[in-house]
């Protein structure tokens, strides 16, 4: 895959998170994904469609999500809610029209869908193209997240 393609959501990703919840992320080094399993607790889907169709997620372990959405909110989150779970939509769908609008600047026009959010131990992710899906893991203080991006061939 293209790392012009994958680039602008790391980018994106370090940026909203930085911004919106006052969080220093530190991005690891992408790698192929084999499976579906998710690497956390809770995961926004979102699909895109242009110059190439696929689906980007974002999977927060828990004491990283409340972390963030605690940050956010400036409230005290305790555990996954409904409240975490709309937060996690948002900010997949803020990562997404970040990197797209760097992907635009290149030429390469997406629309997004609206995201979908799953929760819980041991969910899977399923990204609707046959394209690999790179990972890319991302670290804080409070843990973990991970960005997958996957297109079509």
């Amino acid at each position: 895959m293209d790392a012009k393609l994958i680039n602008p959501f790391i980018n994106a990703t370090l940026h909203v998170l930085e911004t919106m919840a006052f969080i220093k992320v530190r991005p690891g080094k992408p790698y192929l994904k084999k499976n579906n399993e998710a690497k956390g607790d809770v995961t926004g889907v979102i699909g895109l469609t242009g110059v190439a169709n696929g689906t980007i997620s974002v999977t927060f372990q828990e004491k990283c999500i409340l972390t963030i959405v605690t940050n956010m909110l400036g409230e005290k989150m305790e555990y996954l809610n409904g409240d975490i779970a709309d937060a996690v939509g948002e900010l997949t769908n803020m990562v997404s029209g970040q990197a797209r609008k760097e992907l635009e600047e290149l030429g390469k026009v997406f629309k997004a869908a609206i995201p979908s959010v799953i929760m819980g131990k041991c969910h899977s992710i399923a990204h609707y193209s046959n394209g690999p899906r790179i990972a890319i893991p991302f670290y804080t203080d409070d843990g973990e997240f991970t960005i997958e991006v996957c297109f079509e061939r």
